[in-house]
């Protein structure tokens, strides 16, 4: 059996998980990493903060090499078409699942058959359909042998793990710890943190609500606005008209960014896979994640 381990990872947050599993098991990593700006400024950084990591490959599309070579593979997006097809064609021995956002409850209800094999909110056609049951049945199989696990942030419920369980999925919580033990000290940051959203590139809230949102946060006094890394160039020529805000660009997740925090931020942000991390990442330094516009407000306490 190949018994090498392969992270192919497509996101920088899949990344960190990728890291922080590396350092969980104590294992050195072998990477294959979508091409991007941030994936590249993301691998750096980790490996500066020394993360367990091998040989790092860059690629676009299915790094079909690597992933023949290698049994165990880390994978971020389950929903990914790449993925369907990959693990259709090569059925690798063993799966470890990472975090791509909120998709993990979503992937996880798609291997209890409570939902469909498809990404939420998209209508899926072609061969990513064609394959879905091929993968899906392929993963099944592998877990009735022991050989997949969650490796999450995520808490999945009580409910969704007791079922993952009875089918043989291994469920593994992490909370940030590498991630807050190798980061270095947060400098010159203001106690106000906004942090951008890709939701107006979406069509998921509109530019103006989104506007109103920052300037109702910067209103607060001084701010520092971490930008999404999908935001458009429009986007932040407008958030730069907020008065107020300090734009920082650092082409880095923001759990990267926060994690040396040693004292209380005030964190404003809207509904996104952040509300979830920084609580983790921030624990035990007083500071508080707020949610605003696009969802019900409401304040968590790191």
């Amino acid at each position: 059996m190949r018994s090498e381990v392969v992270a192919w990872v497509e996101s920088p947050l899949q990344l960190v998980g990728a890291a922080e599993w590396a350092a969980a098991h104590r294992t050195t990593v072998t990477v294959a990493g979508r091409l991007t700006a941030q994936m590249s400024a993301t691998a750096d950084e980790l490996l500066a903060r020394r993360a367990r990591f091998g040989h790092l490959e860059p690629y676009l599309g299915i790094p079909f090499s690597l992933l023949t070579r290698h049994g165990h593979w880390l994978v971020g997006d389950g929903f990914s078409g790449q993925f369907r097809a990959a693990a259709a064609l090569l059925r690798p021995d063993r799966l470890t699942f990472l975090d791509d956002g909120a998709n993990a409850l979503a992937y996880a209800d798609t291997l209890l058959d409570r939902r469909p094999y498809a990404r939420p909110e998209v209508v899926e056609r072609g061969l990513t359909t064609w394959f879905a049951p091929l993968a899906h049945e392929m993963v099944l199989r592998r877990a009735a042998a022991r050989r997949v696990e969650f490796f999450t942030a995520f808490d999945l419920g009580d409910d969704r793990v007791d079922a993952l369980s009875d089918r043989g999925f291994a469920i593994r919580r992490h909370a940030f710890d590498w991630t807050r033990a190798s980061a270095p000290a947060v400098a010159s940051l203001a106690d106000r943190v906004l942090l951008g959203s890709a939701r107006p590139v979406d069509g998921r809230l509109s530019l103006e609500d989104y506007l109103q949102w920052v300037r109702d946060a910067a209103g607060l006094g001084p701010a520092v606005y971490l930008p999404h890394r999908r935001e458009t160039p429009e986007q932040l020529a407008a958030v730069a008209g907020v008065a107020g805000l300090t734009i920082r660009e650092t082409g880095l997740p923001v759990e990267l960014v926060l994690a040396g925090a040693a004292g209380p931020l005030d964190i404003r942000t809207i509904v996104s896979t952040t509300t979830t991390t920084l609580p983790l990442v921030l624990a035990g330094t007083g500071s508080t994640v707020t949610v605003g516009r696009g969802s019900a407000p409401r304040e968590q306490t790191a």
